[in-house]
């Protein structure tokens, strides 16, 4: 049953890849995607390697200890859409948005802990997802915005060399 969620979340994930990489803000789509990635690989590489998360079922677990679909493609493209549908709210709509994401997720994973072998707990809980969750969004949100400022910056240094 886990290697056919698994099977199932890879193809969804390669699936919407097109959808989410297309238009005029591509650049900073992929941006936020690689760098998710990163991010979230660098975080399950230590919450894996200090024993408070396990995944007994994973793809291709002789080589990386952690779910490479989760890190690699799921957060990175739940970042992704996070990012486009918060990138002109204040922060208070913004944080909201962050909730849509962060607590389903939570309660998921919590929920998925129970009753699949996809992941074990051991010093995590649902609160510390959420936690997660929340600060790796909010960290590539800080990039888009660093983004924004040096793409106006950019501009503004165009218009004077005119």
């Amino acid at each position: 049953m886990e290697k056919k969620l698994l099977n199932l979340l890879t193809a969804f994930c390669i699936v919407s890849l097109p959808f989410l990489f297309k238009g005029s803000k591509m650049r900073e789509n992929l941006l936020i995607f690689f760098s998710k990635g990163v991010i979230a690989t660098l975080l399950d590489a230590y919450v894996v390697g200090t024993k408070r998360v396990e995944y007994p079922v994973r793809p291709l677990p002789r080589i990386f200890k952690t779910n490479i679909v989760y890190d690699l493609l799921f957060f990175p493209i739940l970042s992704v859409i996070w990012v486009k549908m918060s990138y002109n709210d204040n922060f208070g709509k913004t944080l909201l948005k962050s909730l849509v994401f962060s607590v389903p997720m939570s309660i998921g994973q919590w929920y998925m802990e129970k009753n699949t072998r996809l992941f074990k707990w051991k010093k995590w809980s649902p609160f510390h997802t959420f936690f997660s969750v929340n600060l790796t969004l909010f960290t590539i949100r800080g990039f888009v915005g660093l983004l924004k400022i040096f793409d106006k910056l950019k501009g503004h240094q165009n218009m004077t060399d005119l």
